[in-house]
């Protein structure tokens, strides 16, 4: 628990949906978290036993702060929502397969009304009400977790597109014939370069192709994964660095091509991966100058968000409810 508010001002839940872990809160419309927690996705094979968890969770929360009658709705961000259908649909990242009517889902459990969207334009709303990007009516949010994924925000709104799929940024393929994607079939996608996931592949072609020697050698196979390429890496380790360097490139590459499309004020980083700091912000940053068209050079700053990871997440997701 952060906060306890005083008075009966309505109230929000924030939702975010991630492939591993979900993270929920209880928001007041200045933005303070009053309760929070976390529990695991991945786990949940079928969609109402997740949604059963969720609300088995929540429901302390929201007699702590009212009761029911204080929650004015539910906003959830969700990889592949759709917030026009309030649908959940193909998402590559989650457990559940196909069209996921996951707001009549929560709707119907919780008698409150939900929004859905896309879990990075959530982000981006929390972004743009309450981190780095207050202020700015264009940038591109790029969220580095276990997939990529973008919130795009032109003339100060959210791009959703006529279906509600607009900013899928991640899966843009960025290396023609590259690294297939398992969840998508398609093949060089960015996702599949500078996601934690793609981080981990990264390091295990490099370890295979490379003779360096490496921290990352001692460890079994499956425990190889971006935080441990992050900590040898810390350590000095050559290979590691190298591994940030080729996200980084890539990642630079594939920003530059989404600055040429919106031309923003900035591009604003979120995510695991950025806590390698300049091991990747440096490479990324050079890359994409690199890549740009004159015109576009030096105009477009790289930022990491402000917010906390969880923060961000649920606030943005509770601003859909405002």
């Amino acid at each position: 628990m952060v906060k306890k508010t005083q008075g009966v001002e309505p109230l929000a839940i924030g939702i975010d949906i991630g492939g591993t872990n979900t993270k929920f809160g209880i928001v007041d419309e200045v933005g303070n978290i009053l309760f929070s927690s976390d529990m695991s996705t991945r786990i949940h094979k079928d969609v109402n036993s997740f949604i059963d968890e969720l609300y088995n969770n929540l429901h302390p929360f929201i007699e702590q702060a009212g009761g029911i009658g204080r929650i004015k709705g539910i906003g959830v961000g969700a990889p592949n929502g759709n917030y026009y259908t309030g649908t959940i649909e193909y998402a590559p990242n989650l457990p559940w397969k196909g069209i996921i009517p996951l707001g009549k889902l929560i709707e119907d459990k919780f008698k409150i009304p939900a929004i859905i969207t896309n879990d990075a334009n959530a982000a981006a709303l929390g972004e743009m009400m309450y981190g780095a990007a207050q202020g700015m009516k264009d940038f591109i949010m790029i969220t580095l977790g276990t997939g990529v994924g973008s919130g795009i925000v032109a003339n100060g709104h959210l791009i959703y597109g006529h279906d509600g799929f607009a900013g899928e940024l991640g899966h843009t393929i960025i290396i023609p014939d590259g690294r297939l994607h398992e969840g998508t079939g398609k093949k060089g996608s960015l996702e599949s370069y500078a996601s934690a996931t793609g981080v981990r592949l990264t390091a295990l072609e490099f370890l295979e192709k490379s003779p360096k020697p490496s921290l990352l050698r001692a460890l079994p196979q499956d425990s190889i994964d971006s935080k441990a390429v992050h900590d040898a890496a810390m350590e000095g380790d050559e290979l590691a660095k190298e591994i940030f360097e080729y996200t980084g490139k890539i990642l630079g590459i594939a920003l530059a091509n989404f600055v040429m499309f919106s031309s923003p004020e900035a591009i604003i980083l979120f995510g695991g991966l950025t806590k390698a700091g300049d091991m990747i912000l440096k490479p990324t940053r050079e890359s994409m100058e690199n890549t740009l068209i004159q015109v576009f050079q030096n105009k477009v700053r790289i930022l990491v968000s402000h917010l906390k990871s969880a923060d961000a997440a649920i606030l943005g997701a509770s601003a859909l409810v405002w």
